[in-house]
C-alpha cells in the first residue's frame, strides 16, 4: 500500500501530472522539460524529484545533464486499486438508470 500512497500523493499535483505526461512522449532533459512551466528549474527538479522518489521518473545524469524519462510501472497499481472501484460505481449507475426510467 505504501507504493499505492506515494504514487497518489506523486500525482496529486497539477504540475506533476503535466510533467508525467510530457514524458510519456518521451526521455527529455531537465531544463526542456521546465521550459512550459512558469517556474524556475529549480521549482520542476523539486517536482520531479517527488515523482522519482515515488517510482515515476527515472533521472540519469550524463555530463552536466540530467535526463527524465518515465517508469510507468508504479501506476500499474493505481490503475488496478481504481479498476476494483469501477464496478462499484457501474452498478451504482445502472441502479439510477432504472430509477430515473421508472417515472
Amino acid at each position: 500500500m505504501q507504493q499505492l500512497d506515494n504514487t497518489f500523493t506523486a500525482l496529486s499535483d497539477v504540475t506533476r501530472r503535466a510533467i508525467v505526461a510530457r514524458l510519456a512522449d518521451g526521455e527529455q532533459s531537465l531544463s526542456k522539460l521546465a521550459e512550459p512551466f512558469e517556474m524556475s528549474q529549480t521549482a520542476v527538479s523539486k517536482h520531479v524529484r517527488v515523482l522519482s522518489d515515488a517510482g515515476l521518473v527515472i533521472v540519469e545524469k550524463r555530463g552536466r545533464i540530467r535526463h527524465c524519462k518515465l517508469d510507468a510501472a508504479p501506476m500499474k497499481e493505481a490503475i488496478d486499486w481504481l479498476k476494483y472501484y469501477e464496478a462499484f460505481w457501474a452498478d451504482k449507475f445502472a441502479s439510477l438508470t432504472k430509477h430515473l426510467a421508472k417515472d
